[in-house]
């Protein structure tokens, strides 16, 4: 027991007790920081073990240290060399005790603001969502037709957006949508630029060869951190059975990525999705999903008559129905085709996809389009959109035609966040990146708005250079509002230079003439939200109320989701709008959710300040 106790006192004079609590507070304190921070730096998974692991080594090594060796005024020295009188061991030992506090202090600040005493903050709770996320994601690469017949190619782009919807049905399982996955279709991108860009883990690759009623199948699962291949298969079989294909490789995908599946996906994994029993059906509905997804007038009547054939074909095949009504509610942005005739067609259809199967989120989506552009019934629209949502969470289209509505009542806060979701899940979709800008444009928030604007014009988007032209209007950028108002100009087929007269107007007073006068002779040839903004701009509140009752369904098009930016204040505060809202269906809606601070009922009127 003695030896006990002048062992332990000697421990204690030597200061190993105080080297190992100070060891431990903070090897502690490094595992903490390692964990939280070497996934968001992209760290493969062992950095934090080896990290555990070489603070567990080095305990000992500290450990026989500081019983071996003596921290002297003239350095390190073997303990059994000082002699005891020249000791100072006291010393350090009290240098020891207030490394241990620092140590302490700086775990306990760090304990505080992550774990927030007990709780989880916020931004630990997204931190740790993030993670999950970046490491359960994928992106469905456009697969590569193989066929000797070039146009096969809508098979093979068929397969992958098929693959792609059955994936994103999993929950927990985070899937880059179409429009930006097939944004790297026929370049030579690297895997490791592809998911730096979609912001996913892994990628899904393959290859189509249709040959008669045979078809082969490659596929290959690729972790973007690694470069290495999860998982890959060949599947050589008869047409017939696609759709078991399709099913196969979804559930490899699942299993390789070790997510465990509820009942309900457990059922969309382990039977056979089979749309219809029409393989000609099938073949006439994929090819027009090829042909709608190029956009363009001929290229949507084209899928149009494809969706007609496929439902004629297969008149309970209720995809083609829903894809049917997308398409005509989209074609009248490409063309001068007639909107009440084919707002109408698109209803139609969209009614019919959903008697067959009401899950269908494209379906309840273009029926709540249909709700607020046509019918201006904002509550019914509501409805939709939500249904929609709840159907597929990870619709991107479903949360960016919600963000119009949104805005549109005045939640331009809620509005963002939906634009923010369908960013996550659609980064390189033109549309989605113009609803952002659009929503950070109402949110004054103007180097967003000038960098979405941005980022829309680089993919393509007209939109874009739109929201150049008015940010930079916004900040006093002038030179550079006309640099983008003439490349719009340049860009469009029209012979008047609208964009270029407007900013000079803008700048110089003496040309407000002579533009207004060219405005009010072509207003049928720009659309209303150019035309409303500009007259309000100039002070010509009358022909700005002129436009927008010429044709409300267009307005609502045009101008709805930025009725409430801050250009168009003057209008607001004239005496018309009240009448304009309730003809919008705004007053229904807010007496239904509630009415927004700037706006409130006056009898018979709304008031808005």
């Amino acid at each position: 027991m003695i030896w006990r106790m002048s062992f332990f006192e000697e421990l204690k004079r030597r200061n190993v007790i105080r080297v190992a609590i100070a060891y431990a507070v903070a090897a502690w304190l490094m595992i903490e920081i390692s964990a939280t921070t070497f996934p968001m730096l992209r760290l493969p998974e062992w950095s934090a073990t080896l990290v555990t692991v070489l603070l567990m080594i080095g305990l000992p090594v500290a450990l026989i240290f500081a019983w071996a060796f003596e921290l002297t005024p003239e350095g390190l020295k073997k303990e059994k060399d000082v002699e005891r009188s020249q000791s100072i061991t006291q010393g350090t030992g009290r240098k020891l005790d207030f490394v241990i506090i620092a140590a302490l202090a700086a775990a306990l600040v760090f304990f505080v603001s992550t774990h927030q005493w007990g709780g989880e903050s916020a931004d630990d709770a997204d931190t740790a969502e993030a993670a999950a996320n970046e490491e359960q994601s994928v992106a469905v690469l456009a697969f590569v037709n193989m066929s000797d017949d070039p146009g096969n190619e809508y098979f093979s782009d068929g397969i992958s957006e098929e693959l792609l919807n059955v994936l994103v049905k999993v929950e927990g399982l985070r899937v880059a949508s179409r429009t930006s996955s097939f944004a790297f279709k026929g370049k030579d991108t690297s895997i490791s630029s592809i998911g730096k860009e979609l912001d996913v883990r892994h990628v899904l690759e393959g290859s189509v060869r249709k040959a008669g009623n045979t078809v082969r199948i490659t596929a290959q699962l690729i972790d973007v951190r690694t470069d290495s291949h999860l998982w890959s298969a060949t599947y050589d079989r008869e047409l017939e059975d696609i759709f078991a294909i399709q099913d196969e490789i979804s559930a490899q995908i699942v299993q390789a990525l070790k997510i465990a599946l509820g009942s309900g996906e457990q059922e969309v994994m382990s039977r056979s999705q089979k749309p219809t029993e029409n393989l000609e059906a099938y073949e006439h509905y994929l090819q027009g999903r090829y042909f709608w997804q190029r956009r363009g007038e001929d290229d949507i009547r084209r899928a149009i008559g494809l969706f007609e054939q496929a439902t004629m074909l297969d008149p309970m095949f209720a995809r083609a129905w829903s894809s049917l009504a997308a398409a005509h509610v989209t074609l009248p942005n490409y063309s001068d085709a007639p909107m009440d005739m084919h707002f109408t067609l698109a209803v139609s259809a969209a009614e019919k996809a959903l008697s067959l199967d009401d899950s269908l989120a494209e379906a309840h989506a273009v029926l709540g389009d249909m709700a607020r552009l046509r019918d201006k019934q904002l509550v019914k629209a509501e409805a939709h959109y939500l249904r929609a949502i709840a159907s597929e969470p990870k619709n991107a289209t479903a949360h960016l035609w919600f963000s119009e509505q949104l805005s549109m009542v005045r939640r331009y806060q809620d509005a963002l966040e939906e634009d923010l979701i369908a960013y996550r899940l659609d980064r390189l979709h033109p549309g989605t990146n113009a609803s952002l800008s659009g929503s950070y444009w109402l949110l004054n928030d103007d180097s967003n708005f000038l960098k979405y604007s941005a980022a829309t014009w680089n993919l393509g988007n007209l939109g874009g250079l739109y929201g150049l032209i008015w940010a930079h209007l916004r900040i006093g950028e002038f030179d550079q509002a006309l640099a983008f108002a003439q490349e719009f100009d340049d860009a469009v087929d029209h012979p008047v230079n609208f964009f270029t007269l407007f900013v000079e107007a803008t700048v110089d007073a003496a040309k407000r003439p002579m533009f207004l006068d060219t405005l009010a002779q072509h207003e049928a040839s720009v659309n209303q939200s150019f035309s409303v903004l500009a007259y309000v701009r100039f002070g010509r509140i009358d022909d700005a109320y002129r436009v927008a009752n010429s044709d409300l369904d267009e307005f609502v098009i045009d101008v709805g989701w930025l009725l409430w930016v801050r250009e168009l204040l003057a209008f607001r505060q004239d005496p018309q709008f009240a009448n304009l809202v309730t003809e919008l269906g705004l007053v229904d809606y807010w007496n239904e959710y509630g009415w927004p601070e700037v706006c409130q009922p006056a009898g018979d009127s709304v008031n808005c300040d």
